[in-house]
């Protein structure tokens, strides 16, 4: 433990209480003790939204979201890894800043409010295929079948990847996931060479838009290396980084903001009864629970936290999840409601590392829920509990969502 951690209460992030009820054990944190120490993981945990909102926006804060399991591991093991290592290291938002800003800038040439209005057809074209693939069963998982292929077609037509690989391109994501949770040597093995298959994948793809470019993101990848601006493995890392952010973070949330329904049967109704509440709706999922509950930051100078000062090279983690149900901020923060105002949720980040992608995750999970609500006006949960899996350091994603309609 540091100096300093012996001045804040510790807290153990694996009972019971923190593992079934994350929520309830984050409002207890944030009224105890606003920055916590977390033993087990050897870093700090912030909750209160004043002060996540103020370490997203701090420049001496750099993103650490590359799973710390990696560093867990033997150097043996750490070696027959570092390719996915470097890999990763690559990817904006894991890079250096200044190397963050520069993919970040050239991506923001792509990522425009006219993009996704142009998009809006083809998400409704790909939500109605997918519903009709499963309309004469009624019944479905609505992550399998539905929150995941979604986005995973989006970002894979962004990509310019062919319709009939996008299959292989879910698989390979999946495979990437345990990389940030806990994952164990096994799985991050499948990772590394399903991130491998990944590279040699695009490679050839991209050589293609060298000869033919298109108006799709790994063209405008290869426009900037003819330019200098990157290179190629960066371009071939960042678009294995943008099909892997880009659909698991949106499966979630509409996984999620469907559950948030079946909970709330007042606010389905309402919703049903007047679906233009749809982006306000959109909203409070985002707050309520929302894809990325908690993220890393690593300190590159000392800083202040909660009060407290904190040295550099410190690990921290700033619960945004437990930010957005702060009752400083909040009215009635654990109460789902689509009519809230003002809500000024940090689901997708704030300052240099805001998602680029926010617009287009609250499109598609606005004409998803949105078409779905319509088509199927007798949708219920099959299920008595939420099929809700532990994600690190605290957290939850769902495996199933089965649902009859």
């Amino acid at each position: 433990m540091s100096d300093n951690a012996a001045t804040v209460r510790e807290y153990d992030l694996f009972t019971p209480e923190a593992m079934t009820d994350p929520d309830g054990f984050l409002h207890r944190v944030r009224a105890e003790s606003p920055l916590a120490w977390l033993p087990q993981l050897d870093a700090y945990l912030l909750t209160r939204y004043a002060d996540v909102n103020a370490a997203l926006r701090d420049k001496r804060m750099d993103t650490a979201n590359m799973a710390r399991v990696l560093q867990r591991l033997t150097p043996e093991e750490q070696r027959e890894l570092a390719p996915v290592r470097r890999s990763i290291e690559m990817w904006m938002g894991h890079t250096v800043p200044a190397d963050h800003a520069r993919f970040q800038q050239l991506l923001k040439r792509y990522f425009t409010p006219a993009m996704v209005d142009r998009l809006r057809p083809r998400v409704r074209a790909f939500t109605h295929e997918l519903l009709d693939t499963v309309a004469r069963k009624g019944q479905m998982d609505v992550v399998r079948d539905l929150a995941y292929p979604l986005p995973a077609n989006v970002i894979a037509e962004l990509l310019g990847m062919p319709v009939g690989d996008r299959e292989q391109l879910q698989a390979w994501s999946r495979d990437i996931v345990p990389i940030f949770g806990d994952g164990d040597l096994t799985q991050l093995r499948q990772a590394q060479r399903s991130m491998l298959e990944m590279h040699d994948y695009l490679r050839p793809l991209a050589a293609e838009r060298r000869r033919s470019p298109r108006a799709d993101v790994l063209s405008t990848f290869i426009a900037a290396e003819a330019e200098g601006v990157l290179t190629e493995d960066e371009a071939v890392a960042n678009c294995v980084l943008l099909l892997f952010a880009g659909h698991e973070t949106t499966a979630n949330l509409i996984a999620n903001g469907l559950v948030l329904l079946f909970e709330n049967p007042d606010q389905l109704a309402r919703l049903r009864a007047n679906p233009d509440l749809m982006p306000q709706a959109v909203e409070e999922m985002l707050r309520c629970d929302g894809p990325a509950g908690v993220i890393g930051r690593v300190t590159t100078a000392p800083v202040e936290l909660a009060g407290h000062p904190v040295p550099a090279g410190k690990h921290v983690y700033l619960a945004l999840m437990a930010a957005n149900r702060d009752p400083e901020v909040f009215d009635d923060p654990d109460v789902f409601d689509i009519t809230r105002q003002r809500n000024r949720h940090l689901s997708f980040g704030m300052g240099t590392y805001y998602c680029l992608g926010a617009a287009l995750a609250r499109m598609e999970t606005d004409e998803c829920l949105r078409i779905l609500l319509d088509r199927c006006p007798d949708l219920r949960p099959a299920y008595r509990t939420p099929d809700r899996l532990p994600t690190a350091p605290i957290g939850h994603r769902l495996a199933t969502l089965p649902v009859t309609f």
